[in-house]
């Protein structure tokens, strides 16, 4: 095979086993590979009504056939499981260098099945593949186990994925991380890999990838990075970073503040991309092959003292990277919090500890909400939870990374918390997962895209913002949304089997650039709307999988407050999200029924009839 290795590598966890196979090459074709490729391996190899963290569920790490390659932001690796938070299929998606070492030693897929008997990591080195001992770095942070297997294996360009404490402690949105601050971040991956009492994956790789046409392929890769060098897009996230983004969901209503109770905050140039660049930022970071570098390392600003150490000397840290635009938002704007150093800090902390800072601050956020309406009292919580406090920010963030006191209560997530107390208005999400950094008050589109996400809320699959400040259409019309988001599924879904970085698309390097890459790569003629075709068939896919999970149109929901409390000032005052209409619209779009189910004559379309 040309592009994709050709190889999976299945690791039983339980014996201690592993074996190399070969990847469908049917199914390479039909789904591309990366998100497409697992999750069709899921919807064969598990049950989906079975528990996230048993044995029976799988872990699947799997690379696109240009992971690795000089392609622009090669870089992308997926996971792909049940979500611990959610309960669904969830696609966690990661960048830097561990998905092309995965590549170079020879796989597109990595399968993880059973559970260790103990502590354990895998070493993998070419076709060498070890289980080995991880009890001394249990406990550890993600900083501390990665510098220790380093120096325990002793082998140069070598590149690590693992769980922080919170993935141990089975934190429900534990992210699995790797190169230190890059994550598949969302719906609790790394809780699925902490149940499985795996700490990491060592992986070195000397291979190479084979393409078909070498001539074609570098023709069109040049031709993709020529035209994103000057691309405005690219030089934005080059200079500012993802946070330039809080700027443009100020300006229209969109900027979710406490708890979503308004669409703007007033410190938000404190948090934002020219904040970051010129108070903390050290140097630019980019991923694999990336021409963009996006990435923040940063630095505490002076006097900023309280947040080298607090309750845990563990934790010390000065420098580290990000924030991005979503962790500036969740840990700022959404608790009130505008103090840039706390946001930081806390930044630092979730990723040292292995978590989502998207569902941290947002559950951090309901649990203000409460303690500010009296639900919470002093008793239940271990310092004052009030919206802005920068103190309560960087404490809570370590507390439920270690499950500590009323951390691990927030380490359920804001859905569940909600429940317990008896206030499950104050969750903010869909499908149990938290919402990330756009209001739909302010950009109406988001919320359909938020209601239909397969893996909860999210806002990776379609990015209506783009449309809607472009003066296409108005933010606060539900009028033709339902069909672009349709429009832009299909496409990220295609997108992410590619092993490409989504973040092309905004710096001049869209979908159309790289299908003759993958076509010259792979030796298969693909073409747009082969991709289109091809990110379609594995949303539908998606779809039936959570189907049989138990999902209906029911969980294709939004939170009363979004639907009933319009903004009372700002863009978008008095604008709700008119949900059910959008929603009818997307099922008619998808050629799905009135209750949200492929209908018969679309899965024979798609070619997934006796699925």
């Amino acid at each position: 095979m040309y592009g994709w290795t050709g190889k999976l590598l299945r690791v039983d966890l339980t014996r201690g086993t592993s074996r190399i196979e070969p990847v469908n090459e049917q199914w390479c074709r039909d789904y591309i590979g990366g998100r497409g490729l697992a999750a069709r391996y899921l919807y064969e190899e598990v049950d989906p009504r079975v528990d996230p963290l048993s044995p029976e569920n799988k872990l699947i790490f799997a690379c696109g056939p240009l992971t690795g390659t000089p392609v622009p932001c090669g870089a992308r690796y997926m996971v792909v499981t049940k979500g611990y938070l959610t309960g669904a299929i969830t696609t966690s998606n990661s960048g830097g260098h561990w998905g092309p070492e995965l590549r170079f030693a020879g796989y597109d897929l990595l399968i993880l099945e059973g559970k260790a008997p103990r502590p354990s990591y895998l070493f993998i080195y070419d076709d060498h593949v070890e289980l080995r001992d991880a009890r001394s770095y249990w406990g550890r942070t993600v900083s501390e186990t990665e510098d220790g297997l380093r120096r325990e294996l002793g082998i140069p360009g070598l590149r690590v994925a693992l769980i922080g404490p919170a993935g141990e402690r089975l934190v429900r949105f534990a992210c699995i991380m790797n190169d230190k601050h890059r994550a598949a971040g969302r719906s609790g991956v790394g809780a699925v890999m902490g149940s499985k009492n795996l700490k990491a994956i060592a992986v070195r790789g000397t291979g190479g990838i084979r393409i078909a046409d070498p001539e074609a392929f570098m023709r069109a890769v040049w031709k993709m990075r020529a035209g994103m060098q000057n691309h405005p897009g690219r030089r934005s996230f080059a200079e500012l970073g993802t946070a330039a983004t809080i700027d443009l969901t100020q300006a229209f209503g969109g900027l979710p503040t406490r708890n979503f109770q308004q669409g703007q905050f007033e410190h938000y140039d404190k948090l934002n991309g020219n904040a970051i660049r010129d108070t903390r930022l050290v140097a630019n970071k980019a991923c694999f092959a990336c021409t963009i570098a996006c990435g923040r390392v940063t630095r505490l600003g002076d006097g900023s003292d309280k947040y080298l150490v607090n309750t845990h000397p563990r934790n010390w840290r000065i420098a580290g990277e990000g924030p991005e635009y979503e962790a500036a938002w969740a840990l700022g704007a959404d608790t009130g919090v505008g103090d840039l150093d706390a946001v930081l800090k806390a930044n630092w902390l979730c990723n040292d500890l292995g978590m989502d800072p998207i569902s941290m601050g947002s559950t951090l956020a309901a649990a203000m909400e409460l303690y500010e309406r009296g639900v919470l009292s002093d008793d239940q919580v271990e310092l004052p939870l009030r919206f802005g406090s920068a103190e309560a920010l960087v404490r809570m963030v370590e507390a439920t990374g270690y499950r500590e006191g009323f951390g691990d209560e927030l380490a359920e997530g804001a859905k569940r918390l909600g429940e317990k107390f008896g206030h499950p208005e104050v969750f903010m999400g869909s499908k149990g997962q938290e919402f990330p950094a756009y209001d739909p008050r302010g950009f109406q589109g988001m919320g359909v895209a938020y209601a239909t996400c397969n893996r909860g809320a999210c806002h990776l699959r379609a990015w209506t913002p783009a449309i809607e400040t472009s003066g296409q259409y108005d933010p606060h019309t539900p009028e033709g949304k339902a069909a672009w988001v349709v429009q832009e599924q299909n496409r990220t879904t295609a997108h992410d089997a590619t092993g490409i970085c989504l973040f092309v698309g905004a710096a001049g390097g869209p979908l159309e650039t790289f299908v003759p890459c993958t076509a010259a790569a792979t030796g298969v003629p693909y073409t747009l709307e082969d991709f289109v075709r091809i990110g379609e068939r594995t949303w539908n896919l998606e779809r039936l999988w959570n189907l049989k999970a138990g999902f209906t149109r029911a969980d294709d929901a939004l939170p009363q407050r979004l639907l009933k409390e319009p903004h009372r000032s700002g863009p978008s005052q008095g604008v709700v999200v008119h949900l059910e209409r959008m929603l009818d619209d997307y099922y008619r779009e998808r050629g799905w029924t009135a209750d949200g189910v492929p209908t018969p004559e679309k899965l024979a379309e798609l070619g997934l009839a006796n699925v």
